[in-house]
């Protein structure tokens, strides 16, 4: 009732209210962040869009968020890509389809120029970008905030770098490490300096994102784990970031650390660590 898909036909409560009310719902993407996209493809990158979406409602958000000249920040825009099946299906399994005003076309045996296309798979996707870059492995960097749909099956099915977007480290004041207070100025992001004051990272019914507390036996101390959340963030996550404009100002030559560069639990989250996972603080223990 809620979400009927058919969007054209202005039917159920989300669709018709976000249509007559973007602003209400909708958030500017920052002048910073739409520099970056540009400074990435004058690069030489290649840029690629890839949601869930249906096309005519992708434009109304991509139209809101980034202007009316949103498809040329884009090489390759792909919609209702049904994520995490865009990754793990075969070429068979999920064509790639032209689109015609918004109504998607028959199945492509393959996908031969930059476009907007619909459904797909990574498959076929990666051989088109072995193409346009002459690469036989093009490295690819995919961002995304959904664990389920984007993180885990592009590092597993394609083996992508990915950044996670997690709202989490919004709002978690964390002192920055040593070696990132020796960065030069010019090298450090926006968000490197006072953060947000409210901790929302810790739950008052769950407790923290990133740490539980386990009772001991008897009269043993707590022991303290990361939670399952925290242990995927830094399996399939290349880094994890509290949102693109942490990063827009960055040089594009900025080196991050990775979560695999070391043992560390901590080591790819910029432009800090969750509070809970820095020792010696009293926010890892939930009361």
């Amino acid at each position: 009732h809620n979400y009927v898909l058919i969007f054209l036909e202005d039917c159920g409560m989300y669709f018709p209210e976000v249509k007559n009310h973007p602003d209400k719902y909708l958030q500017r993407c920052p002048e910073s962040v739409k520099k970056w996209l540009k400074q990435l493809k004058n690069a030489g990158k290649i840029l690629l869009l890839i949601t869930s979406s249906h096309s005519d409602y992708c434009r109304l958000l991509c139209e809101h968020v980034l202007g009316n000249d949103f498809e040329e920040y884009f090489d390759i825009l792909i919609t209702n890509a049904l994520k995490p099946g865009f990754f793990s299906h075969t070429p068979n399994q999920r064509p790639f389809r032209t689109l015609e005003n918004d109504e998607e076309q028959e199945a492509l045996l393959s996908l031969d120029k930059p476009g907007w296309y619909s459904q797909g798979n990574a498959i076929q996707l990666f051989d088109l970008l072995k193409k346009m870059t002459g690469k036989l492995d093009p490295k690819v960097v995919y961002f995304g905030d959904s664990m389920h749909s984007d993180i885990f099956p592009a590092r597993h099915y394609s083996n992508w770098e990915t950044v996670f977007i997690l709202e989490e480290l919004l709002g978690d004041k964390a002192t920055v490490p040593a070696k990132a207070e020796s960065e030069p100025l010019e090298k450090k992001g926006k968000y490197e300096g006072d953060q947000l004051k409210t901790p929302y990272f810790v739950s008052k019914q769950w407790g923290s994102f990133f740490m539980d507390r386990l009772p001991g036996p008897e009269n043993a101390e707590e022991t303290l784990v990361h939670t399952w959340s925290c242990k995927c963030i830094s399996t399939y996550s290349t880094i994890a970031i509290p949102s693109l404009e942490a990063i827009a100002d960055l040089p594009l030559d900025y080196r991050f650390t990775r979560f695999s560069s070391n043992s560390s639990a901590t080591a790819g989250y910029y432009p800090t660590p969750p509070r809970a996972l820095l020792p010696n603080e009293e926010s890892v223990t939930m009361k």
